[in-house]
């Protein structure tokens, strides 16, 4: 397998648009997950994420096993905290919290992290995070304990993210978090796409094609969608179609 930022590169470069899956590994039941790997193959999902911002069970490693046995799909840690890393997947989202002012998640967890990841075979993509109010108060920013990016304020999301840029961080992940009543707006993803030249993944609040179709009309390159698909899989096809036939 080529590695995943070669992936989301070429397609950025090509102009494909690219659907990713977000599992929540305490969410599904085994039965549950195999379905939603089958349908995320037969929809032509580009990428999986695995993890959440709180894990209340010790179900990552067997989530992954699961994942990997039953799909060829690319799989990418999303990881909530330090504990959520584990070489059963293809690589990490190394992600820096650059919305907030915490430092444990601006560069703590990560020192702690690095040594680990350095011995490990995970492909590191250096992912600047950046969590946006999309109008609840999601675990995201509750365990972040840091204020999110005003919706109405796309301007603070361009300059932000264009700081990420200089700082060097690859990808850009604008996210509304699990559970939040509307997604990031078009009008910041337009914003934050005339800001950076890096690719942007959009996630949180995506309920329906017409939704996915918005943010990457605007620039997003990668649209995450996690729990609608894992309380009804057979959204996946119109999204997927609204995503890549763009």
């Amino acid at each position: 397998m080529p590695k995943v930022s070669h992936i989301i590169d070429g397609a950025q470069q090509r102009g494909k648009k690219m659907l990713a899956v977000l599992i929540d590994p305490d969410k599904p039941s085994e039965k549950e997950l195999i379905e939603l790997c089958t349908k995320a193959s037969e929809n032509g999902a580009d990428l999986i994420f695995v993890g959440g911002s709180l894990l209340s069970r010790d179900s990552l490693e067997e989530c992954l096993r699961t994942v990997k046995a039953h799909t060829s799909i690319p799989v990418l840690l999303f990881p909530g905290s330090v504990l959520q890393i584990s070489d059963q997947a293809d690589g990490i989202l190394f992600l820096s919290l650059i919305s907030g002012r915490n430092p444990d998640l601006l560069i703590g967890n990560h020192v702690i992290a690095a040594p680990y990841l350095k011995s490990s075979k995970l492909e590191v993509l250096p992912t600047a995070y950046m969590l946006v109010d999309c109008g609840t108060t999601t675990t995201a920013i509750y365990m972040s304990n840091s204020k999110a990016l005003p919706y109405e304020k796309p301007d603070i999301a361009a300059c932000t993210a264009m700081a990420g840029e200089f700082l060097g961080l690859r990808y850009f992940y604008l996210d509304g978090g699990s559970g939040a009543s509307k997604s990031v707006s078009p009008q910041m993803v337009k914003a934050v796409r005339k800001s950076i030249d890096r690719p942007i993944i959009v996630g949180g609040g995506i309920r329906d094609a017409a939704t996915a179709r918005a943010l990457v009309e605007a620039g997003a390159d990668v649209i995450v969608v996690g729990n609608l698909f894992e309380q009804n899989p057979e959204a996946m096809a119109d999204i997927a179609e609204a995503i890549h036939s763009f």
